[in-house]
Protein backbone atom coordinates (compact mmCIF):
# COMPACT_ATOMS: atom_id res chain seq x y z
CA UNK A 1 0.00 0.00 0.00
CA UNK A 2 2.84 2.17 1.00
CA UNK A 3 4.61 1.37 -2.38
CA UNK A 4 1.52 2.39 -4.19
CA UNK A 5 1.00 5.79 -2.39
CA UNK A 6 4.70 6.44 -3.39
CA UNK A 7 4.21 5.53 -7.12
CA UNK A 8 1.07 8.13 -7.17
CA UNK A 9 3.02 10.42 -5.22
CA UNK A 10 5.79 10.24 -7.84
CA UNK A 11 3.81 10.14 -10.71
CA UNK A 12 1.72 13.61 -10.03
CA UNK A 13 5.24 14.87 -9.44
CA UNK A 14 6.67 13.87 -13.05
CA UNK A 15 3.22 15.01 -14.12
CA UNK A 16 3.65 18.29 -12.55
CA UNK A 17 7.19 18.98 -13.29
CA UNK A 18 6.07 18.12 -16.83
CA UNK A 19 3.48 20.75 -17.07
CA UNK A 20 5.73 23.19 -15.56
CA UNK A 21 8.80 21.95 -18.02
CA UNK A 22 5.83 22.97 -21.33
CA UNK A 23 4.80 26.20 -19.61
CA UNK A 24 8.44 27.48 -19.19
CA UNK A 25 9.52 26.06 -23.01
CA UNK A 26 6.54 28.57 -24.13
CA UNK A 27 4.48 25.57 -25.67
CA UNK A 28 1.36 26.92 -23.61
CA UNK A 29 -0.28 29.98 -25.48
CA UNK A 30 -1.04 32.48 -22.29
CA UNK A 31 -4.14 33.73 -24.36
CA UNK A 32 -6.32 33.23 -27.66
CA UNK A 33 -6.76 34.00 -31.27
CA UNK A 34 -8.78 36.19 -32.50
CA UNK A 35 -10.00 35.23 -36.04
CA UNK A 36 -11.57 37.01 -38.98
CA UNK A 37 -13.77 34.52 -40.70
CA UNK A 38 -14.70 36.29 -44.00
CA UNK A 39 -17.28 34.14 -45.14
CA UNK A 40 -19.42 33.98 -42.23
CA UNK A 41 -19.03 37.86 -41.55
CA UNK A 42 -17.86 36.98 -38.56
CA UNK A 43 -15.57 37.37 -35.72
CA UNK A 44 -13.84 33.85 -33.94
CA UNK A 45 -12.69 33.41 -30.23
CA UNK A 46 -10.38 30.71 -30.34
CA UNK A 47 -8.52 28.88 -27.81
CA UNK A 48 -5.11 27.66 -29.22
CA UNK A 49 -4.38 24.73 -27.09
CA UNK A 50 -7.64 23.24 -26.48
CA UNK A 51 -8.17 23.75 -30.58
CA UNK A 52 -11.93 25.47 -30.09
CA UNK A 53 -14.04 28.34 -30.60
CA UNK A 54 -15.11 30.36 -27.57
CA UNK A 55 -17.26 32.56 -29.61
CA UNK A 56 -18.43 34.08 -32.28
CA UNK A 57 -19.85 37.48 -33.01
CA UNK A 58 -21.24 39.00 -36.35
CA UNK A 59 -19.82 41.86 -38.13
CA UNK A 60 -20.64 43.80 -41.77
CA UNK A 61 -20.12 41.86 -44.74
CA UNK A 62 -17.08 41.00 -45.14
CA UNK A 63 -14.41 41.69 -42.62
CA UNK A 64 -10.79 40.62 -43.86
CA UNK A 65 -8.64 41.47 -41.09
CA UNK A 66 -9.16 42.07 -37.33
CA UNK A 67 -6.11 44.30 -34.79
CA UNK A 68 -6.57 44.06 -31.31
CA UNK A 69 -6.31 46.84 -28.75
CA UNK A 70 -3.07 47.77 -26.60
CA UNK A 71 -5.53 46.79 -23.36
CA UNK A 72 -7.00 43.79 -25.00
CA UNK A 73 -10.29 45.28 -24.61
CA UNK A 74 -11.22 45.97 -28.39
CA UNK A 75 -11.14 43.97 -31.59
CA UNK A 76 -10.94 46.41 -34.55
CA UNK A 77 -12.98 45.06 -38.09
CA UNK A 78 -12.23 46.76 -41.09
CA UNK A 79 -15.19 45.77 -43.23
CA UNK A 80 -13.93 45.39 -46.70
CA UNK A 81 -16.82 44.63 -48.97
CA UNK A 82 -18.01 41.32 -50.45
CA UNK A 83 -15.46 41.48 -53.45
CA UNK A 84 -11.75 40.80 -53.64
CA UNK A 85 -9.16 43.72 -54.80
CA UNK A 86 -9.62 45.06 -58.00
CA UNK A 87 -13.15 43.00 -58.34
CA UNK A 88 -16.68 44.48 -58.43
CA UNK A 89 -18.95 44.33 -55.57
CA UNK A 90 -19.32 45.96 -52.30
CA UNK A 91 -17.40 48.46 -50.94
CA UNK A 92 -16.97 48.60 -47.36
CA UNK A 93 -17.34 52.33 -45.54
CA UNK A 94 -16.81 51.31 -41.93
CA UNK A 95 -14.82 49.51 -39.20
CA UNK A 96 -16.51 47.07 -36.74
CA UNK A 97 -15.76 46.81 -33.12
CA UNK A 98 -16.14 44.18 -30.93
CA UNK A 99 -16.03 44.50 -27.09
CA UNK A 100 -13.79 41.20 -26.22
CA UNK A 101 -14.81 40.88 -22.87
CA UNK A 102 -18.33 40.86 -23.43
CA UNK A 103 -17.92 39.34 -27.01
CA UNK A 104 -20.31 41.12 -28.79
CA UNK A 105 -20.64 43.88 -31.68
CA UNK A 106 -20.04 47.18 -29.62
CA UNK A 107 -20.16 49.95 -31.65
CA UNK A 108 -19.55 50.83 -35.55
CA UNK A 109 -17.09 53.41 -36.46
CA UNK A 110 -18.02 55.23 -40.28
CA UNK A 111 -15.27 56.37 -42.50
CA UNK A 112 -17.70 58.91 -44.60
CA UNK A 113 -17.44 57.15 -48.23
CA UNK A 114 -16.55 54.07 -49.45
CA UNK A 115 -13.16 52.71 -48.65
CA UNK A 116 -12.75 49.32 -48.61
CA UNK A 117 -10.84 49.63 -45.40
CA UNK A 118 -8.68 46.61 -45.01
CA UNK A 119 -5.72 46.02 -43.33
CA UNK A 120 -5.17 47.35 -39.31
CA UNK A 121 -1.85 48.52 -37.51
CA UNK A 122 -1.55 50.59 -34.34
CA UNK A 123 1.32 53.49 -34.32
CA UNK A 124 3.25 54.17 -31.66
CA UNK A 125 1.26 57.09 -31.18
CA UNK A 126 -1.67 55.14 -29.97
CA UNK A 127 -3.64 56.01 -33.35
CA UNK A 128 -5.06 53.26 -35.40
CA UNK A 129 -3.66 53.37 -39.16
CA UNK A 130 -5.82 51.02 -41.76
CA UNK A 131 -5.97 50.99 -45.41
CA UNK A 132 -8.32 52.61 -47.79
CA UNK A 133 -8.26 50.80 -51.04
CA UNK A 134 -10.42 53.24 -53.12
CA UNK A 135 -9.08 56.39 -51.30
CA UNK A 136 -5.54 55.30 -52.13
CA UNK A 137 -4.55 56.33 -49.12
CA UNK A 138 -4.37 55.22 -45.33
CA UNK A 139 -7.16 56.40 -42.64
CA UNK A 140 -5.86 57.62 -39.23
CA UNK A 141 -8.05 56.73 -36.79
CA UNK A 142 -8.40 58.38 -32.72
CA UNK A 143 -9.69 55.24 -30.84
CA UNK A 144 -10.72 57.52 -28.18
CA UNK A 145 -13.38 59.37 -30.10
CA UNK A 146 -13.51 56.71 -33.20
CA UNK A 147 -13.65 59.11 -35.47
CA UNK A 148 -11.06 59.99 -38.43
CA UNK A 149 -8.72 62.37 -37.93
CA UNK A 150 -6.53 62.19 -40.86
CA UNK A 151 -6.21 60.63 -44.25
CA UNK A 152 -2.51 60.02 -46.10
CA UNK A 153 -2.26 59.79 -49.37
CA UNK A 154 -0.39 56.31 -51.29
CA UNK A 155 -0.46 57.75 -54.14
CA UNK A 156 -1.48 54.22 -55.97
CA UNK A 157 -3.95 51.93 -56.42
CA UNK A 158 -4.80 49.61 -54.20
CA UNK A 159 -3.20 50.13 -51.15
CA UNK A 160 -4.07 46.81 -49.62
CA UNK A 161 -1.85 46.12 -46.59
CA UNK A 162 0.70 47.85 -44.36
CA UNK A 163 3.43 47.57 -41.87
CA UNK A 164 4.56 50.50 -39.36
CA UNK A 165 8.37 50.69 -38.47
CA UNK A 166 9.11 49.64 -34.98
CA UNK A 167 10.00 53.95 -34.21
CA UNK A 168 6.32 54.01 -35.42
CA UNK A 169 8.14 57.38 -38.21
CA UNK A 170 6.79 55.14 -41.35
CA UNK A 171 4.60 53.06 -42.95
CA UNK A 172 4.95 51.25 -45.82
CA UNK A 173 1.92 50.05 -48.15
CA UNK A 174 1.42 47.10 -50.46
CA UNK A 175 -0.16 48.56 -53.47
CA UNK A 176 -1.77 45.32 -54.90
CA UNK A 177 -2.50 46.75 -58.83
CA UNK A 178 0.11 49.08 -58.87
CA UNK A 179 2.70 46.90 -58.33
CA UNK A 180 4.70 49.24 -55.53
CA UNK A 181 5.17 49.65 -52.50
CA UNK A 182 4.69 53.89 -50.88
CA UNK A 183 6.67 54.96 -48.09
CA UNK A 184 4.84 57.24 -45.33
CA UNK A 185 6.02 59.63 -42.86
CA UNK A 186 3.36 58.88 -40.15
CA UNK A 187 4.64 62.43 -38.26
CA UNK A 188 4.04 65.16 -41.17
CA UNK A 189 1.20 62.70 -42.42
CA UNK A 190 2.17 62.60 -46.17
CA UNK A 191 3.82 60.50 -48.83
CA UNK A 192 7.87 60.01 -48.80
CA UNK A 193 7.98 58.24 -52.11
CA UNK A 194 7.06 55.06 -54.42
CA UNK A 195 8.51 52.04 -55.14
CA UNK A 196 7.87 50.08 -58.14
CA UNK A 197 8.35 46.50 -57.75
CA UNK A 198 6.23 44.58 -60.40
CA UNK A 199 3.04 44.31 -62.16
CA UNK A 200 1.37 43.41 -59.48
CA UNK A 201 1.68 42.65 -55.64
CA UNK A 202 0.79 41.21 -52.59
CA UNK A 203 0.74 41.99 -48.85
CA UNK A 204 4.23 43.44 -47.03
CA UNK A 205 5.88 42.41 -43.92
CA UNK A 206 9.03 44.10 -42.22
CA UNK A 207 12.20 42.51 -40.60
CA UNK A 208 11.90 42.61 -36.78
CA UNK A 209 14.52 46.01 -36.44
CA UNK A 210 12.72 48.00 -39.32
CA UNK A 211 15.72 47.71 -41.91
CA UNK A 212 14.20 45.40 -44.52
CA UNK A 213 10.73 44.97 -45.92
CA UNK A 214 9.66 42.21 -48.14
CA UNK A 215 6.45 41.99 -50.82
CA UNK A 216 5.87 39.78 -53.36
CA UNK A 217 5.97 39.99 -57.07
CA UNK A 218 2.14 38.38 -58.12
CA UNK A 219 3.35 37.85 -61.41
CA UNK A 220 7.09 35.68 -61.25
CA UNK A 221 8.05 33.51 -58.02
CA UNK A 222 10.45 36.35 -56.22
CA UNK A 223 10.26 38.41 -53.13
CA UNK A 224 11.62 41.81 -53.09
CA UNK A 225 13.88 42.95 -50.62
CA UNK A 226 13.54 46.53 -49.92
CA UNK A 227 16.23 48.63 -47.96
CA UNK A 228 14.22 51.22 -45.40
CA UNK A 229 17.45 53.14 -45.20
CA UNK A 230 17.19 53.95 -48.92
CA UNK A 231 13.53 53.20 -50.12
CA UNK A 232 15.42 51.34 -52.85
CA UNK A 233 14.95 47.07 -53.74
CA UNK A 234 18.11 45.92 -52.21
CA UNK A 235 17.55 42.35 -53.59
CA UNK A 236 15.76 39.47 -54.75
CA UNK A 237 14.71 36.21 -53.30
CA UNK A 238 13.97 33.57 -55.40
CA UNK A 239 11.62 30.83 -54.33
CA UNK A 240 9.48 27.93 -56.21
CA UNK A 241 6.24 29.19 -56.92
CA UNK A 242 4.60 32.74 -56.61
CA UNK A 243 4.47 34.18 -52.94
CA UNK A 244 1.21 35.45 -51.23
CA UNK A 245 2.31 36.77 -47.64
CA UNK A 246 5.19 36.52 -45.46
CA UNK A 247 6.02 36.95 -41.82
CA UNK A 248 10.00 37.32 -40.12
CA UNK A 249 11.08 35.20 -36.85
CA UNK A 250 11.40 37.93 -34.19
CA UNK A 251 15.34 36.83 -33.96
CA UNK A 252 15.50 38.36 -38.00
CA UNK A 253 16.73 34.80 -39.31
CA UNK A 254 13.85 33.59 -40.86
CA UNK A 255 11.38 34.09 -43.01
CA UNK A 256 8.36 32.58 -43.25
CA UNK A 257 6.83 32.81 -47.01
CA UNK A 258 3.04 31.18 -47.72
CA UNK A 259 1.69 30.51 -51.54
CA UNK A 260 -1.64 29.76 -52.18
CA UNK A 261 -1.53 26.20 -53.49
CA UNK A 262 -0.26 24.95 -49.80
CA UNK A 263 2.94 25.66 -49.34
CA UNK A 264 5.27 27.62 -47.04
CA UNK A 265 8.71 28.26 -47.57
CA UNK A 266 11.39 28.93 -44.01
CA UNK A 267 13.95 31.29 -46.15
CA UNK A 268 17.37 31.58 -44.27
CA UNK A 269 17.90 35.53 -44.52
CA UNK A 270 21.46 34.87 -44.21
CA UNK A 271 21.67 33.31 -47.65
CA UNK A 272 18.47 34.28 -49.49
CA UNK A 273 17.71 30.75 -50.07
CA UNK A 274 14.97 28.61 -49.40
CA UNK A 275 15.77 26.27 -46.34
CA UNK A 276 12.77 24.60 -45.51
CA UNK A 277 9.21 23.70 -47.68
CA UNK A 278 6.51 22.78 -45.68
CA UNK A 279 2.84 21.26 -47.15
CA UNK A 280 0.37 23.42 -44.80
CA UNK A 281 -3.51 24.07 -45.59
CA UNK A 282 -5.09 25.22 -48.83
CA UNK A 283 -6.14 28.88 -49.74
CA UNK A 284 -3.12 30.13 -46.89
CA UNK A 285 -3.31 33.92 -46.63
CA UNK A 286 -2.23 35.44 -42.88
CA UNK A 287 0.69 34.36 -40.54
CA UNK A 288 0.94 35.29 -37.14
CA UNK A 289 3.62 34.81 -34.69
CA UNK A 290 2.37 34.62 -30.86
CA UNK A 291 4.25 36.70 -28.07
CA UNK A 292 7.43 34.67 -27.13
CA UNK A 293 8.28 33.25 -30.75
CA UNK A 294 7.90 29.96 -30.96
CA UNK A 295 4.61 29.01 -32.39
CA UNK A 296 3.38 30.58 -35.93
CA UNK A 297 -0.54 30.10 -36.77
CA UNK A 298 -0.98 30.00 -40.31
CA UNK A 299 -4.91 30.63 -41.52
CA UNK A 300 -6.01 28.44 -44.10
CA UNK A 301 -8.87 30.43 -45.93
CA UNK A 302 -9.66 27.88 -47.80
CA UNK A 303 -9.49 24.78 -45.73
CA UNK A 304 -10.73 26.50 -42.87
CA UNK A 305 -8.05 25.40 -40.70
CA UNK A 306 -5.09 27.16 -38.90
CA UNK A 307 -2.06 24.91 -39.06
CA UNK A 308 0.02 25.67 -36.36
CA UNK A 309 3.70 25.84 -36.84
CA UNK A 310 6.26 24.96 -33.76
CA UNK A 311 9.24 27.54 -34.83
CA UNK A 312 11.89 25.52 -32.69
CA UNK A 313 11.20 22.45 -34.49
CA UNK A 314 9.85 23.61 -37.64
CA UNK A 315 7.16 20.85 -37.20
CA UNK A 316 3.16 21.06 -37.59
CA UNK A 317 1.28 20.17 -34.72
CA UNK A 318 -2.19 19.38 -34.93
CA UNK A 319 -4.55 22.49 -36.79
CA UNK A 320 -7.29 24.10 -35.58
CA UNK A 321 -10.52 22.79 -37.28
CA UNK A 322 -12.81 25.84 -38.17
CA UNK A 323 -15.04 26.86 -41.02
CA UNK A 324 -13.45 27.98 -44.49
CA UNK A 325 -13.25 31.75 -44.16
CA UNK A 326 -10.89 32.16 -41.64
CA UNK A 327 -8.48 35.01 -42.87
CA UNK A 328 -6.75 37.88 -40.46
CA UNK A 329 -5.23 37.12 -37.37
CA UNK A 330 -4.70 39.08 -33.74
CA UNK A 331 -3.39 38.18 -30.64
CA UNK A 332 -5.34 38.61 -26.88
CA UNK A 333 -2.59 38.08 -23.91
CA UNK A 334 -4.07 35.83 -20.96
CA UNK A 335 -4.10 38.98 -18.70
CA UNK A 336 -6.05 40.67 -21.00
CA UNK A 337 -9.03 38.14 -21.30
Amino acid sequence: MVARVALVIVSLGVGTAFLLNRTKAGIMSGGLLIVANQKEHTVLVVDPEQRRELAKIVVGVNGHEVMVSKDGRYAYVPIYGNSGVGRPGTDGSTIDVVDLQQRKLTATIDLGKPLRPHRAEWGTDGMLYVTAELGNAVDVIDPNTRKVVAEIPSGQKETHMLVISPDGKRAYTSNVGAGSVSVLDLAKRSLITTILVAKSVQRISMSPDGGQVFTHDQDGPRIAVIDTATNKIANWINVPSVVYASEPTPDGRWLMALTRNSALYAIDLQSGKVARTLRISDGASEILVRPGGDVAYISGTGAGKIDVLDLRTWELQKPIELTPGVDGLAWLPAGAK
